[in-house]
């Protein structure tokens, strides 16, 4: 595949552009056969939008079901559909499902599909949607949505027509909108296993070229159920270097940059060169204990690193003060957030009683970072400061960019760990039930299995959020993940991209949405 026909911004181009040739910013420098701007600002068509992302290397691929990073997830949103997304509120709102219907016991849910076409123009059919489910819940695989399909029995839902779905559940489940937004849960046609070549779905855009590690160019599709994009195409540009990023932004090589870090924010941010978004405490910043393995499967010893943590200090130094401490919590201002237990802060002293209880006096442990997203380096090396002041040793070990996600998942003991916006519940079951793909802090108890399944299947909502509640006093209290802040999303445009979404949280549906912002 050669895709020179579509020059993108590639590694050696960013690393060329510099600040100081940035004053010479194009704002029409895209490409594609696009109309002259409209003087009044109206949103228009035609041309080119390059974005930039950090990438996952070489090993990237298209297939919707991997989808792991930010870039993937962007990627995947252009090429393909879920029957559902989540709204700013982090609600269930129909995107392929027309309606959804449950019986009065809720553990059946009647799915009415839209009328939608892929890319090629075979209609999206209850079989593509059942395929689709049934390959991501394929027990030797490995997909990040399968343990939120869990409770879906993929054996007993049935086709009811073209267009209709009947899923029969495990269990009576209230939320199940939620599962059908579920991150990762694309639809696919029926029986399609490569997607690195060739994709086809039902998005926005449909594929015209790909370069693991590079870029992916594609174009508008004209058929598509919500209205054709604005844009003629889109090329997103892998720079893993936020430096890099920023310098193409600037240099108008590139008219969007994801994930600034805050100082570049606070140093653009009325300079009229390029625009800044924020979309505010959008990020979980936290460090994750490996619960299954020394020290971290000692409680008290996870309980003494909650109490190491001086989380204004960490948002202060590595968010620069652009976002709000946490509370070792998912998901702070969402539904089910258990809000009322109290902000845990810095008691060194009792920190030390604990590992000394724990047989872990001057324990020395290895802190897993990257450079893969902003922050994280910082936060590493204030961590560590601070746990010096309990007697705890820290080695920072720096990993790959392009690997650092798949790396920590199941190595190491203590690493930098980070979430865009979902529903707690997706949290919790995408990572920490024991039969989670992404369990990231290997927090698997069968105990708090069944309250998940409890929880969803309580139709009264003040009930549900009860139960929510015992299973976040149980994380606070002992689980693995350390969540120190939570970070506001920086976006980077060019002053010609228009449409940009400002309060969308990332994960969620309008964040990312190419097929509504345009080139003026």
């Amino acid at each position: 595949m050669n895709d020179e026909r579509f020059p993108g911004l590639h590694r050696r181009g960013f690393l060329a552009a510099t600040t100081g040739a940035a004053t010479a910013l194009a704002l029409t420098g895209c490409g594609g056969s696009g109309e002259t701007a409209t003087s009044d600002g109206a949103p228009r068509r035609g041309g080119r939008l390059r974005a930039a992302f950090a990438g996952g290397g070489a090993s990237e691929t298209l297939d919707p079901h991997l989808a792991s990073l930010f870039a993937d997830a962007a990627r995947a949103k252009a090429l393909f559909d879920k029957l559902a997304d989540y709204g700013a509120d982090l609600s269930a709102r129909p995107r392929l499902a027309e309606r959804w219907e449950p019986n009065k016991t809720l553990d059946r849910w009647q799915v009415t599909l839209r009328k939608a076409v892929f890319h090629d123009g075979r209609p999206v059919t209850a079989a593509d949607v059942l395929y689709s489910y049934r390959r991501i819940a394929d027990p030797k695989q490995a997909f990040r949505a399968k343990a939120s399909l869990e409770p879906i029995d993929l054996d007993a839902s049935r086709a009811t027509g073209e267009r209709g779905i009947e899923f029969v559940l495990k269990r009576p489940t209230a939320e199940f909108p939620n599962v059908l937004a579920a991150f990762g849960a694309y639809v696919v046609p029926e029986n399609a296993t490569e997607f690195d070549d060739r994709p086809i779905g039902s998005g926005p855009f449909r594929f015209v070229s790909f370069a693991p590690g590079r870029s992916a160019v594609f174009r508008r599709f004209d058929d598509h159920w919500d209205g054709a994009p604005l844009l003629d195409e889109i090329e997103f540009v892998v720079a893993g270097e936020e430096s890099a990023r920023v310098n193409a932004l600037l240099g108008g090589q590139v008219e969007y940059a994801h994930e600034l870090n805050p100082t570049t924010a606070r140093a653009h941010e009325r300079g009229g060169q390029i625009e800044i978004v924020r979309l505010r405490n959008s990020a979980m910043q936290a460090f994750c204990m490996k619960t299954d393995r020394a020290p971290f499967d000692d409680r008290r010893v996870r309980e003494a690193f909650f109490l190491i943590a001086d989380r204004q200090e960490l948002v202060d130094g590595a968010l620069s003060g652009a976002g709000e401490v946490g509370n070792d919590l998912f998901g702070k201002g969402y539904e089910y957030y258990a809000a009322d237990l109290p902000q845990r802060t810095q008691d060194l002293d009792r920190a030390r009683a604990l590992l000394k209880q724990a047989g872990a006096e001057n324990l020395k442990v290895t802190l897993d970072t990257s450079a893969v997203a902003a922050g994280f380096t910082e936060a590493a090396g204030i961590f560590r400061d601070q746990a010096a002041k309990a007697g705890v040793t820290i080695d920072v070990r720096m990993g790959s960019k392009d690997s650092y996600w798949s790396d920590i998942l199941d190595g190491g003991t203590l690493c930098c760990y980070r979430s865009g916006a979902m529903p707690v519940e997706a949290h919790i079951s995408q990572r920490l039930l024991t039969d989670s793909t992404t369990n990231a802090t290997k927090w698997r108890h069968k105990d708090f299995d069944a309250l998940y399944r409890q929880a969803q299947s309580t139709r009264d909502r003040t009930e549900r959020a009860a139960v929510y509640g015992r299973m976040q006093r149980r994380l606070y209290t002992e689980g693995g993940f350390l969540v120190w802040g939570f970070a506001d999303w920086i976006i980077g445009t060019a002053r010609s991209l228009r449409g940009v979404e400002t309060k969308a949280p990332a994960n969620t549906l309008d964040w990312a949405r190419f097929d509504r912002v345009w080139l003026a």
